[in-house]
């Protein structure tokens, strides 16, 4: 048999990434409001990454704009703001040399074969007395004729630093001087990508945020498509063990919709004795459950308000509950812990559900579960527990 854990061909969203491209690039007149910037949000290991490099950049690529890309989680030891400035002195000194493949795409200018010339240190760009960044963009765009989009994965943790603040208004002072100087012969788009759903979506419509009024939308995670793909892959292994489509696709929903742990149940159910389609379901189920149990422990270890706080917003309504703060729900979270709980308290524990990721704010005063597998997971919980107080209570041939 064939070996399931290497690398296979990666699933293209081809026309999922060239409407995305084309948004950006050829906005209609109510697409326009792109220009300011778009964030695009999605919860952890569902595929984000893989998109914006297999799908996204050779997109916007091919519709002729020089992306840059910087992901702000690939190297925790470095700051935010060093990060960006890196992956734009990258794409600069590829402009800047001979012979590179980015310098070919653009030979149509009559640059010569030695590359581009700026009026500016190149190697000086984020540090003391270089240029800033609103200077190099705006030189960019000039020279290269053409739309550059600039693409900064997990975005979020720009948050919460001077450092990281201070890059992210540099760059929408950047996005000003491009985007409304007359006859720009490009535009400078920005889009913003992260896991924590309530953060990106704030950076959007915040009026604080220096993005305030960008675009922000949910990223489509995989579906039916990509399990029939995958099947396809996996047929081709002689001897290999898998379930029907159907079976594929409810188990890829019951793990979250993450490509990673679809792959890990697929390796486990190749161990197991029984039929693909009785393994395969119980396998799904299993990895979901402790996956979930990660999620909900770091939720019970912010204390049992944060847990009566979640559960509410669990059993409200799906899109979002809007009753945190009302006296009937103070109330409840009073009585739930057996003593007296203000609103200051509850807006403290909202704010902290919301750092760790657990809820997110979907409007003003409209929270929902971050991550919806998880809110699956609490509910079946829930019901397991109410099950087996309900047997605790009456034991089977009690006598009523």
């Amino acid at each position: 048999m064939g070996n399931l854990m290497q690398p296979a061909a990666v699933f293209h969203r081809s026309q999922y990434a060239t409407d995305m491209a084309r948004q950006l690039l050829q906005p209609n007149a109510l697409q326009v409001q792109v220009r300011s910037g778009v964030f695009l949000s999605g919860i952890r290991r569902i595929g984000k990454t893989t998109f914006l490099r297999q799908d996204l950049i050779p997109a916007l690529e091919s519709m002729g704009a020089l992306v840059i890309y910087a992901d702000l989680w690939a190297d925790r030891s470095k700051s935010p703001a060093s990060l960006v400035h890196e992956a734009v002195r990258v794409t600069l000194s590829e402009l800047a040399a001979p012979g590179t493949r980015l310098l070919d795409r653009f030979k149509g200018l009559n640059i010569g074969a030695a590359g581009f010339s700026f009026g500016f240190q190149v190697d000086a760009v984020g540090k003391p007395g270089g240029a800033t960044l609103s200077e190099v963009f705006t030189e960019l765009v000039f020279k290269v004729k053409t739309d550059v989009v600039l693409i900064i994965d997990e975005v979020q943790h720009a948050l919460g630093t001077e450092d990281g603040n201070n890059v992210l208004f540099a760059l929408k002072a950047a996005r000003d001087a491009v985007n409304t100087r007359p006859e720009t012969p490009g535009y400078l788009l920005f889009l913003g990508t992260g896991s924590h759903k309530s953060l990106v979506a704030d950076m959007a419509t915040r009026r604080s945020q220096p993005f305030a009024g960008a675009v922000s939308t949910a990223y489509e995670p995989l579906g039916s498509d990509f399990v029939s793909w995958k099947k396809a892959q996996l047929e081709q292994i002689d001897g290999i063990k898998l379930p029907s489509h159907e079976l594929m696709y409810q188990g890829f929903l019951a793990v979250g919709q993450r490509p990673e742990e679809l792959q890990n149940a697929l390796v486990l159910l190749q161990s197991r004795p029984e039929d693909p389609n009785v393994a395969f379901p119980i396998i799904c189920s299993t990895l979901a459950s402790a996956a979930a149990e990660v999620e909900i422990a770091s939720i019970e270890s912010l204390g049992e308000l944060a847990a009566i706080i979640f559960d509410r917003v669990v059993h409200g309504n799906e899109s979002g509950e809007s009753g945190l703060f009302s006296t009937d729900a103070i109330s409840s979270y009073s009585e739930q812990i057996g003593m007296a709980v203000d609103t200051p308290q509850v807006q403290n524990m909202v704010d902290r559900m919301i750092t760790a990721n657990v809820i997110h704010r979907q409007s003003h005063g409209v929270y929902a579960v971050a991550d919806p597998f998880v809110r699956q997971a609490w509910q079946q919980r829930k019901t397991i527990q109410v099950s087996v107080r309900q047997l605790q209570t009456h034991p089977p041939g009690d006598a009523d």
